[in-house]
Formats: structure tokens, sequence, C-alpha cells
């Protein structure tokens, strides 16, 4: 499950590649190491358009997953898109893409350490994004913030790649590195946006 990524290409670079018309992130730097909750940049669909923006990490957790916690820091990545959970954000109007430039997975190894290895498309980090979903929600994200409301978001898993499955077999985020492959997914009907969309040739480094 990937929870660390980074994306270190300006946001002309985002804007054009997703075809965002309407940028409301500021002035955003480099963002080397983008962990779980913290705040990150998407594009959304709005009716205006599509639209670069910032959103914190992880959608809603299921109800039972939350039973006897007083806090929902969210889940980041979403495999299971048949589930209820996860049904009602699959619409267009909650579909996002979320630019990266390397992400990584820990590699286990036989003394029980967790060392991260990073995955590119090559040693110039190029951008792409994954394929995501966004909502507004109103939770308690942290005990000390008490509840809050957000826009937040998380990206879709599928079946790993050779390079990304030798290190973490279970899965690898849905990967979308061509603005048709982003039109499809943003703009598609359901049945044919959650077909796979991928063909990479990762360098783990």
């Amino acid at each position: 499950m990937c929870n660390l990524y980074s994306v270190t290409k300006g946001q002309q670079a985002i804007r054009e590649l997703a075809r965002a018309l309407r940028d409301r992130t500021g002035n955003l730097p480099p963002l080397y190491g983008i962990f779980p909750d913290y705040s990150a940049p998407i594009v959304r669909n709005q009716p205006e358009g599509r639209e670069l923006m910032m959103a914190r990490w992880g959608m809603p957790s299921p109800v039972f997953a939350l039973k006897g916690k007083t806090s929902d820091p969210g889940i980041t990545n979403v495999r299971d898109v048949k589930s209820p959970h996860w049904r009602r954000w699959l619409g267009i109007e909650n579909r996002c893409v979320v630019p990266w430039t390397s992400f990584s997975e820990n590699e286990v190894l036989p003394d029980g350490s967790r060392p991260p290895v990073w995955f590119a498309f090559d040693e110039t980090r190029p951008l792409a994004f994954f394929a995501g979903i966004w909502t507004r929600w109103t939770s308690v994200r942290k005990v000390k913030e008490g509840e809050t409301t957000n826009d937040i978001f998380a990206f879709l898993t599928t079946e790993p790649n050779k390079e990304v499955g030798a290190i973490h077999p279970n899965a690898m985020p849905v990967v979308l590195t061509a603005r048709e492959e982003i039109d499809v997914w943003m703009s598609a009907p359901a049945e044919e946006a959650l077909k796979p969309i991928y063909n990479m040739e990762l360098e783990g480094t």
C-alpha cells in the first residue's frame, strides 16, 4: 500500500497535462515527502471545468473500522471499488487525479526492517497522475483538532506490475500518464473509467 509519494514538478506542468482551467493552490512548492493526512494537490472536476487545488490525503473509513475509535485519519488507498462504501464516490463529480513524480513502497527484509524503495519512470522523475476520488467531509481526523470539514482524497490501487510487485506484491496505485487516459478517468462512464489504465516501466531506486 502506497503511503508515501512526492510531486516535484511545477503547477504549470500539472495544469497543462491534466487540462486544469483553474488553479487554487497559490504558490505550490516541490513536495518531496507526502504522507497520509498531509495536504497535497489534486485536480478535480467542477461545474466550471477542472480545478487544481489542495486536499488532505485520506478518504473516510468504513463505519466498522471506526468502532471504538475517537478519530478517523482516513484511508489512503482504495482497492475494492465494488464496496458500497466506495461506490458513492465513483461518479464523475467525485473523481480526481493526483499528480506524482515518484512513490514509495517498503521492502520487508529478512532482519525485519522495512526500508523504503522509490519508484519513478526514470531518473528525471517525469510527471504522472494517480486515478483518485475526493469528497468534502466533516469528521475528527485528529483528536487535538476536534471536528473539522475538509476536502479529502485517496487513489485507486490495482494489481502490481513486475517492478512494484517484486517489492510489494499486493497492489500498486492506478497510474495515468497521457492526457487521453486522464480524460477517460475524469469524464467517462464508470464501467469504462474503472478499467485498469497503466503501462509502466518503472525503476526502483
